[in-house]
């Protein structure tokens, strides 16, 4: 049976945003094409998760479930999703590009022998029906605009936050079929021995909206507190550039760029950031972006859409306070 298809991840026991968002656009090719609209979830103990993702479209949702399923493995996880789109044959099949979802799409692409276009920004379709995407290229000085061929399934990663949250309807809930997949130690090909978890419980930087990031300007570690307070306020998260983690200011979880996290929130301050290309090519597609340096010939501020030339230690903590201030207002 043809069809749109999701994977939504799960992490925490909760459904990733950007599995939501890749919905709402999902839907609307899926009438496009006449196909339904359906979601994949693969974890140990998913399947109460399943119903509220007919809230955002989905008509069905395949759930795989198990004990082999509960922590990610690229092995028990490609072979789950694989076997099941080799039995039903749907015709696009599309991912969040999350650390995971990037994993699994690369993966199971080369398994089932189809094309995967990664990270895109854009998702709909031509005029044939077939899966049309655009993606950054080059650290993004170039975007590409990209259509598949009709080789099934046409699949494809979306990076989070660029498609925006769809309205839920939670009257509208989801058909559930339970899936069982056997996997063994050959399918898996690794033990997981152990998990540690970073960043402390903070929100993903990848599905933050709001992000307050630091560069070589913050001059160490200690100034981080700073940038910490404001994005309190803002209800954000911080971040940080190459420069300061290589600097053992901040930890690698929290680097931005093209060897750290891509972002794209509704609200990106960068402190004390240059603007090398390799940073923007981590959060150029921001929505807003905020520039505060002190020097005016920095390459952020041909980026941003504000920009501030001046003492981020002056300007920062006179933002956070204004802040403070309108909050207590409102």
């Amino acid at each position: 049976m043809a069809g749109v298809w999701v994977y939504a991840e799960v992490k925490d026991g909760a459904v990733k945003k950007v599995a939501y968002e890749i919905l709402g656009a999902a839907k609307k090719m899926a009438e496009q094409k006449g196909e339904p609209l359906c979601a994949v979830m693969i974890g140990k103990d998913v399947e109460g998760l399943a119903p509220g993702l007919g809230a955002y479209g989905a008509e069905k949702v395949y759930v795989i479930q198990g004990d082999s399923f509960a922590r990610y493995t690229t092995g028990a996880f490609t072979k789950a999703l694989c076997d099941l789109v080799k039995q039903e044959q749907p015709s696009i099949l599309l991912f969040g590009a999350s650390i995971n979802g990037k994993d699994l799409s690369a993966r199971a692409s080369g398994r089932l022998g189809v094309g995967l276009a990664t990270d895109c920004t854009e998702i709909g379709l031509d005029e044939a029906g077939n899966l049309k995407v655009k993606r950054p290229m080059f650290a993004g000085k170039v975007y590409a605009e990209v259509v598949f061929s009709d080789r099934k399934p046409q699949m494809a990663s979306v990076r989070p936050n660029v498609l925006g949250l769809p309205e839920a309807d939670e009257s509208r809930k989801a058909e559930v079929v339970k899936v069982d997949v056997q996997v063994g130690p050959d399918d898996i090909g690794l033990e997981v021995v152990d998990f540690v978890e970073v960043g402390g419980g903070k929100i993903d930087l990848t599905e933050a909206e709001i992000i307050v990031s630091g560069g070589r300007g913050m001059k160490g570690a200690e100034n981080f507190k700073i940038l910490e307070e404001l994005a309190e306020v803002l209800g954000g998260v911080v971040g940080a550039s190459r420069a300061a983690v290589d600097a053992g200011w901040r930890p690698q979880s929290d680097q931005v760029g093209q060897s750290g996290k891509v972002v794209s929130p509704n609200l990106y301050i960068a402190c004390g950031i240059s603007g090398a290309i390799q940073h923007l090519a981590g959060m150029g597609t921001s929505k807003v972006i905020v520039a505060i340096n002190k020097d005016p010939e920095a390459p952020i501020f041909k980026k941003a859409d504000y920009g501030v030339v001046d003492d981020l230690f002056k300007v920062v903590p006179a933002l956070t306070e204004e802040v403070r201030k309108l909050k207590a207002q409102s």
